[in-house]
């Protein structure tokens, strides 16, 4: 009797009149089924639950819920599981409090550290989104870490992982061509595992390549020191890829890929990736069925397609756009971007970002078919900030130049520092600029904010000049939403079978 005063007393004092459904709810009706998906961004709660439950829900919202007067065991069991789950919060000041409590924990988290290592901005194709293809001079110019400051870098990571004490390590190799550097990428792999190992912290390591170079040798040579994976592009069925991944020279590059796949597939953990604009994105369905027939299909852990997001701020017929969230313009954007390669990049990118809008319903039936195809792949609702908004995650670049993120390197004005400890006011500027970044402050009551925290911050700059302009994927995450609960809704069916 005692614990059911409580309860009574709990209800009376929290429902009415202070609490609220949370504004990171979603729903998405099964009508095959009729049910409703529920999902709370903030808590990451997933629910299927019937009608009834969401119109509680409503009934709340508009103030017209009274449990003062009893509360029936079936509706108490229901508040139980919203509140429990985060549905429903005290008040919006609250769950704001919330908001910033979590995004600070995940901005200040020390458990893992994270470190991209660009060991050349020098790359062997021509792709003709990406910057290096535009200058045929581009090698020439393009910067490439030597060993002596690939030293430096190990020293500095050294103190870093004195510094922080993480649980974990992840450091990834990117470029440019990170494999056109093969001594630098050994020689830190190496020496990074032995500290790592000496501190007691896992190292993973990942490599983010175009695979022209990838060998087995390559791959046995990376193994012992903690390789996790290889990312590899390919853009679109043969003649599509080879039409937008050519070497310097014009040749095609799809046949020599695949065949370096097939011979490291069993060796290590392989990821496919893609970009598809307008022109090339009913090329993939044939890809995928290229990939389903190969030999190494069930060694593939992940398939996943973006859009490539053009740098210009008025994008072309053809092109995809973001949607930027009160743009008013944008300065010379192809300036912006000098150096990283923007194919393949995976979290917080300048062309091609994981999380892009534009061309959804294709889209999402691209991740639906590579999905039927037996792929793994992204469900296309993101997962949260990525390392830009990370303090102890940090892209270096050839010359030993610190930033946030892989898409600013190579634009001196956006290093946050050195491998130097070397102090100067732009590198003091630029770091105050990214510890104050905030573009889901302009999002209102976006249900989205916790997961996708206001969009890539490189593709604002390089489009508006402004980090802290919203770069707006909404429609696209709701048609990957749509997708999540009809998936969630199928284990739910499963689960109750058994």
């Amino acid at each position: 009797m005692h614990c059911d005063r409580r309860a009574e007393t709990f209800y009376q004092e929290l429902i009415q009149p202070y609490m609220q459904p949370s504004i990171f709810n979603l729903r998405v009706p099964l009508a095959a089924r009729d049910d409703v998906f529920l999902m709370n961004t903030l808590t990451d709660a997933q629910l299927v639950v019937s009608p009834d439950v969401t119109a509680l829900l409503d009934e709340i919202a508009r103030g017209e819920f009274r449990g003062a007067s009893g509360v029936a065991p079936e509706t108490r069991e229901a508040l139980d599981l919203l509140w429990e789950n985060g549905f429903l919060v005290t008040d919006g000041d609250t769950e704001r409090r919330a908001l910033n409590d979590y995004l600070t924990g995940v901005k200040n988290d020390s458990s893992e550290f994270s470190v991209t290592v660009l060991t050349t901005l020098q790359c062997n194709f021509a792709c003709d989104y990406c910057f290096q293809g535009d200058h045929g001079d581009y090698n020439d110019r393009a910067d490439k870490m030597s060993l002596a400051t690939a030293a430096r870098v190990g020293d500095w990571i050294e103190r870093e992982l004195d510094r922080v004490r993480p649980e974990r390590f992840g450091l990834t190799f990117f470029g440019g061509e990170p494999l056109l550097n093969l001594p630098v990428m050994y020689l830190l792999a190496e020496r990074l595992w032995r500290a790592a190992e000496a501190r007691g912290v896992t190292m993973y390591t990942n490599i983010i390549t175009n695979g022209l170079l990838l060998t087995e040798d390559v791959v046995d040579r990376m193994l012992p020191f903690g390789l996790n994976g290889i990312k590899i592009t390919l853009d679109g069925d043969r003649d599509t890829h080879n039409r937008m991944r050519p070497l310097r020279g014009g040749q095609g590059t799809f046949d020599r890929i695949v065949e370096n796949i097939r011979r490291v597939a069993g060796r290590c953990r392989i990821a496919i990736g893609g970009n598809f604009d307008e022109s090339s994105i009913d090329s993939y369905p044939a890809l995928l069925d290229f990939l389903k027939a190969q030999d190494f299909a069930d060694k593939l852990v992940k398939v996943n397609f973006k859009p490539i997001v053009r740098a210009e701020p008025v994008a072309p017929k053809g092109m995809i756009p973001l949607t930027l969230v009160g743009a008013a313009g944008a300065p010379g954007a192809k300036e912006n971007l000098k150096g990283t390669c923007m194919t393949s990049v995976g979290s917080g990118a300048g062309k091609a970002c994981d999380s892009c809008g534009g061309l959804e319903d294709k889209w999402t039936a691209l991740r639906e078919d590579t999905k039927r195809h037996g792929f793994p792949t992204a469900d296309g609702v993101p997962k949260g900030m990525c390392h830009v908004h990370r303090t102890h995650a940090h892209t270096i670049g050839p010359d030993g130049s610190l930033y946030a993120c892989p898409g600013f390197t190579g634009q001196l004005a956006m290093s946050t520092g050195h491998i130097d400890d070397r102090k100067d006011a732009l590198r003091e500027s630029a770091l105050e600029k990214f510890n104050r970044l905030h573009p889901w402050k302009e999002c209102g009551d976006c249900a989205f904010i916790p997961t996708c925290a206001g969009g890539c911050v490189a593709a604002s700059h390089s489009q508006t000049g402004d980090m802290n302009t919203p770069t707006c994927h909404k429609s696209s995450f709701e048609s990957a939403l749509i997708a999540l609960a009809h998936e969630a809704a199928s284990k739910d069916a499963a689960t109750q079978a058994a």
